[in-house]
């Protein structure tokens, strides 16, 4: 059963709702059948997609995701890095939001470390002949025709590497929910200079 999933008003205490996000979020980097694997992410025009989260820290200060160079969200957090992150663990309640600022790296320690650790299959999305959202004369796969139904090979794979980016985000704010018969609970954490400060919120 879920730590949280009987917490009551009576019992609840703010140091242990942030160490719960933190340890969901950092457990749903390990664990693809999480529900919270998977988070929304919404750029600061309001526009929201689906994203692997592929690593979280104790202290929210990096949360990182993948993404194709070539996808207009790079273009978009390049002119503003504010983004929102909202996950959702259907068998405790508990909704998880956070916001913070981003930016996206596409050389350096932590693209260079993320694209070597990256299996062959989840390269492969990198060899699209055109960026997500691009326009297309048809239907289906961007990928070149001779790689749609072949094996590819670790060394044919290397070709995505000039596409591949990653997404690093530093948490400002968390805002934990949990959802009940008798109201819930919410709490709302914003990082300062002195580190994570909470309150009590209405649900």
């Amino acid at each position: 059963m879920d730590t949280f999933t009987k917490l009551t008003a009576a019992s609840a205490h703010l140091d242990l709702l942030f160490a719960d996000a933190t340890a969901r979020l950092v457990g749903a980097v390990r664990d693809r059948h999480s529900a919270i694997h998977a988070p929304v992410v919404v750029t600061g025009d309001g526009d929201a997609r689906i994203m692997v989260l592929r690593a979280a820290d104790d202290d929210l200060a990096l949360l990182r995701f993948h993404t194709d160079l070539r996808s207009p969200k790079v273009a978009t957090l390049a002119a503003d890095p504010r983004l929102t992150v909202l996950a959702y663990d259907p068998g405790a309640r508990v909704q998880l939001r956070l916001n913070g600022i981003a930016h996206v790296e596409t050389n350096g320690v932590h693209a260079d470390a993320a694209w070597a650790a990256a299996s062959t299959l989840s390269r492969r999305c990198y060899l699209a002949q055109v960026g997500p959202s691009a326009p297309m004369d048809a239907a289906g796969s961007a990928l070149p025709p001779e790689l749609r139904d072949n094996r590819l090979t670790h060394a044919q794979s290397e070709a995505g590497r000039e596409n591949f980016a990653v997404i690093m985000m530093r948490a400002e704010c968390l805002d934990w929910l949990q959802l009940s018969h008798d109201g819930g609970l919410r709490a709302r954490f914003e990082r300062s200079s002195e580190g994570w400060q909470g309150a009590w919120v209405a649900p």
